[in-house]
């Protein structure tokens, strides 16, 4: 958990799909694309398809997407952890990382997304209003945007190219 004085997305530790520590300073110098995810949403089809193709196109050239399943809004996102994972994987052949479910909203919202949020307000403030809100966050660790949920991933290509030919 990170401090009051935390400066940026690096400064995180999160858990991953299994239950592991994973330290976000590991993506110092990549820019990532921060998700709150759902499985049963009428979001997640064209959302899920466009992240896997965004990921597949540029994490060669440092774009890391995190994917955080959040059972918040409505209950679309009811299954465990691991079967998230399978389900993303198997369904989306998505290759980024999905972390353990957390919440984003409210007093257990997760630190990284209390930063996120406090970072980049949104139309409801800092609530995060519904499932596929996006956070784009540059090499430093700096929330650059915030995409509503209902903006699709490849809406966001231009801001991630920009962003990955500043490096």
């Amino acid at each position: 958990m990170a401090s009051c004085q935390t400066y940026s997305a690096h400064d995180f530790v999160v858990k991953d799909a299994k239950g592991n520590d994973v330290d976000l300073s590991q993506y110092k110098g990549k820019v990532l694309l921060i998700v709150n995810v759902a499985s049963q949403c009428g979001l997640t089809n064209k959302n899920y398809k466009e992240l896997s193709m965004l990921y597949e196109q540029y994490r060669g050239q440092g774009l890391e997407i995190l994917a955080f399943p959040c059972n918040q809004f409505a209950g679309q996102e009811p299954g465990t952890t691991e079967q998230i994972a399978n389900f993303v994987c198997t369904k989306f052949k998505a290759e980024y990382p999905v972390f353990d479910k957390i919440q984003v909203n409210g007093s257990n919202a997760s630190p990284l997304y209390k930063f996120l949020k406090s970072s980049k307000q949104g139309t409801f403030g800092d609530n995060i209003k519904w499932n596929f809100t996006k956070f784009l966050v540059d090499q430093e660790g700096n929330v650059v945007n915030r995409f509503s949920p209902t903006t699709a991933p490849n809406k966001i290509e231009k801001d991630i190219k920009n962003l990955l030919n500043q490096a």
